[in-house]
């Protein structure tokens, strides 16, 4: 008997990669065949390639930018070479289903399923649904929701509400083993800062400003981004990371307290762990405004506190910290009336059910 074959894609942050990684190892298990599609040299590559099993493919991809570039005229052309590859890839590779996680990676791929007959589905993580997406709508046979609220967003016929598809390896971190692989002895409350993939220069100025009036309360492990490691302020107390990703479980169990950006994917770990937090959601200056939606909905569900981007300061960021600490036990509350446990087998049967 021929086995089944999925086909991944999305990309262009770890948040567009993160779904893929938790469901690629159930269809492995399942027996499946995997491909992934992406681009030649964005995050998902780095991430997708050292898993055994893979087959990943690059293609050409357009890009979203939020000003005026010459770049922008060449998108158009750069997604139709995107489609033509992908139709040739999905030609020899024949998978039965593809899964989107969206990016603009996954703009060509959907199209190419549209042209080919290939039914697939795309994940919506956000509250609202990002312009790739919305973009690759139309091509999809269904389109899952992590929000509830999303689904007033989404076409009535294709949307279905899953909530967050968490990695099953979080769930088995070990508090010792992340204190010690961060070097710390865990006698203060551990606080995890990160400012989503690429990291944060405001919030890691922020931190490392106020430094020495932190490190007082909080023990500190530091995820800052490639590139942006300041061994300068290297303490005892304190430990920095580039990236994390094999110990990121054991990290997530050692720690109190995220300071985090308010990438949906993320926050619903941190919820799914009942790990306080205290989000500060990357601006309209550089988004369409999707991280603000996201806080402010896990705010009015008491699952975090939110601090603006604009009002980020060493001072205003040592206060939020103690709000976050004075409410942690009312938060990790609210946290114990959600489950996601089911929400990845119910994606993984709704994308069964699609496959030809």
């Amino acid at each position: 008997m021929k086995r089944k074959r999925i086909l991944f894609t999305g990309g262009g942050t770890a948040g567009h990669v993160i779904v893929n990684l938790a469901l690629i190892p159930v269809f492995q298990e399942k027996g499946w065949e995997i491909d992934y599609i992406g681009s030649k040299n964005g995050i998902e590559k780095d991430l997708v390639q050292q898993l055994e099993g893979v087959t990943y493919h690059a293609v050409s991809t357009g890009k979203l930018r939020r000003y005026m570039s010459k770049e922008n005229l060449k998108d158009p052309f750069k997604v139709l070479k995107g489609t033509m590859q992908s139709c040739n890839i999905i030609r020899k590779r024949k998978p039965s289903v593809i899964f989107s996680k969206g990016g603009f990676v996954s703009v060509p791929v959907m199209i190419a399923s549209k042209l080919l007959r290939v039914p697939a589905v795309i994940h919506e993580s956000d509250y609202t649904p990002g312009l790739a997406n919305k973009i690759a709508i139309p091509f999809s046979r269904k389109v899952l929701a992590t929000f509830e609220e999303t689904l007033r967003y989404l076409p009535e016929k294709k949307a279905e509400y899953v909530g967050a598809v968490i990695r099953k390896e979080l769930f088995s971190g070990e508090k010792a083993k992340g204190l010690a692989f961060a070097g710390l002895e865990g006698k203060r409350p551990v606080l995890l800062v990160m400012g989503g993939s690429g990291g944060s220069e405001k919030i890691n100025s922020a931190i490392r400003e106020g430094l020495d009036r932190l490190l007082e309360t909080y023990e500190i492990i530091h995820i800052c981004g490639k590139g942006k490691m300041a061994p300068e302020f290297d303490c005892p107390g304190y430990r920095q990371f580039e990236y994390v990703q094999d110990e990121l479980k054991d990290i997530f169990a050692a720690t109190d307290y995220v300071l985090s950006r308010a990438g949906s994917n993320a926050i619903f770990e941190f919820l799914a762990l009942r790990i306080p937090m205290l989000l500060v959601p990357l601006g309209l200056n550089a988004s369409r405004g999707d991280q603000i939606v996201n806080a402010k909905s896990f705010a009015e569900k008491r699952y975090a506190r939110v601090l603006d981007e604009d009002q980020l300061t060493t001072e205003t960021l040592a206060e939020e910290l103690e709000q976050l600490k004075e409410y942690g036990p009312i938060m990790v509350d609210q946290m114990r009336q959600t489950n996601a446990s089911d929400s990845l087998q119910k994606v993984v049967s709704i994308i069964e059910n699609t496959s030809k």
